[in-house]
């Protein structure tokens, strides 16, 4: 059973990365981030929470994370075990984290500020069926339009400016001493998360000492 958890700022890619590790390798993929916003598309009382949060420009409350984590794992769904982004985000939480599971790994991918915010202030989402898309690297065919659906293309509550700014704040405040504390433990593995998405997927996986990567459209 392997445990996992990949760490850093906003943009650096951990969803993608922490998606494409867990289908090579039969894991879950836990991503506090993809939770909070089903729940907003399905209109649930965590998502009106989360959406009143987000539209006055606030971070959701470190309990409300730490409980949705402790409710997704609590599920036990995970028989080879799981990969998760987007916790824990303060020391509180990453002791609890290591009390309760002996991870295997923390990757931790870096990514400087101004690319940061390259690549967040020029992310897209639909709506209506949840696509993402980057305007830097992943262009709808149709300008401002969604090509499963059609319909039109927004920016997420969370990727204006100000936002941003807060996050990269609270990232650098409450998430750098996390990997302080994983540190001690030996388990954190620094990985550069400014090339293109295969790369740092085999970078990671190289660090774990895991098979190549090989592309969906190789196999």
């Amino acid at each position: 059973m392997r445990k996992y958890v990949i760490m850093g700022v906003q943009g650096s890619g951990k969803g993608t990365q922490g998606q494409l590790l867990a289908r090579d390798l039969d894991l879950v993929h836990i991503s506090v981030g993809d939770i909070f916003r089903w729940n907003v598309r399905n209109h649930t009382k965590m998502g009106a929470q989360v959406r009143r949060t987000m539209a006055a420009g606030e971070l959701i409350g470190d309990d409300v994370v730490e409980a949705v984590v402790r409710d997704r794992l609590d599920q036990h769904d995970w028989n080879f075990g799981f990969v998760i982004d987007g916790f824990p985000r303060n020391g509180r939480q990453a002791e609890f984290f290591m009390e309760s599971y002996d991870l295997d790994a923390v990757i931790h991918l870096e990514l400087p500020d101004d690319e940061v915010r390259r690549r967040v202030l020029s992310r897209r989402l639909c709506p209506n069926c949840g696509m993402d898309y980057n305007l830097i690297a992943d262009r709808p065919e149709q300008e401002g339009r969604c090509d499963i659906c059609g319909h039109e293309l927004v920016t997420r509550a969370d990727d204006t400016p100000e936002a941003l700014e807060a996050r990269l704040r609270d990232y650098h405040e409450k998430t750098r001493p996390v990997l302080e504390l994983f540190q001690r433990k030996e388990v954190v593995h620094d990985v550069d998360g400014r090339p293109p998405v295969d790369e740092v997927q085999n970078a990671i996986r190289k660090t774990l000492g895991l098979p190549a990567y090989i592309p969906a459209d190789d196999h």
